[in-house]
C-alpha cells in the first residue's frame, strides 16, 4: 500500500474558529492519516468574496495511505461534519480543507487538481506552508515555497493568531 505525504490548508471564518481548527486536526488525525507537522495559525482577510469575516488558516503535513481522491472524499466528509455548506463560491465557511500538494504528484481530474492551482497567488496559503515546509518544491513550477512566497503579489494582510493556543501534532 503506497504512503503519501500531503500538505493541507485549513480555513475557517464562522463561529468559534479555533474550535473548528481543533476539530479538523483531530478528525484528520483519526480518519485520514498521521499528522506530523502543523504551521502557526494565521488570520487573514477573506479572498475572492471579501464581504465576510476574516479567516483563520493553518497548514499541516499528513502521512496517509489513502489514494488522493479517497483523501479528498474523507476531507469533504470532515468539512460536512463541521457544518460546511457550499452556498456561495469563496463564501463564509465553518471549515475548509484544501489539498495543496501530495508528494510531487501532478493530478488534474474532474474532482481534484494538485498542486492547488492558485496556491502561488495566495499569501494565506504560502505563508503557513512556507513555515512548515519552506523547501518543498512545486513539481510544475520548480519553485520552493519560500521562493513562491517571495514572488507572491497578494498584498492582503496576514498575521499570526495566537488566541487558539498552540495547535501542534503532539497535542492532537
Amino acid at each position: 500500500m503506497p504512503k503519501y505525504t500531503a500538505h493541507l490548508l485549513l480555513g475557517t471564518n464562522m463561529g468559534n474558529r479555533c474550535n473548528y481548527l481543533h476539530f479538523a486536526l483531530k478528525a484528520i488525525q483519526e480518519r485520514a492519516g498521521c499528522i506530523y507537522g502543523v504551521s502557526p495559525v494565521y488570520e487573514t482577510a477573506a479572498w475572492g468574496f471579501t464581504n465576510q469575516n476574516d479567516f483563520l488558516n493553518q497548514a499541516l503535513t499528513l502521512q496517509t495511505h489513502r489514494q488522493p481522491e479517497e483523501l479528498l472524499a474523507v476531507l469533504q466528509e470532515i468539512e460536512q461534519q463541521a457544518g460546511r455548506q457550499r452556498l456561495v463560491h469563496w463564501g463564509p465557511r465553518t471549515l475548509d480543507i484544501d489539498i495543496i500538494a501530495i508528494d510531487d504528484l501532478v493530478i488534474e481530474s474532474e474532482r481534484l487538481v494538485v498542486p492547488h492551482p492558485a496556491m502561488r497567488h495566495r499569501r494565506f496559503v504560502l505563508q503557513p506552508l512556507a513555515d512548515l515546509v519552506p523547501n518543498w518544491r512545486h513539481p510544475v513550477l520548480g519553485l520552493t515555497c519560500e521562493q513562491m512566497l517571495t514572488l507572491c503579489t497578494d498584498d492582503k494582510a496576514i498575521k499570526k493568531y495566537d488566541a487558539c493556543g498552540i495547535l501542534d501534532s503532539k497535542r492532537i
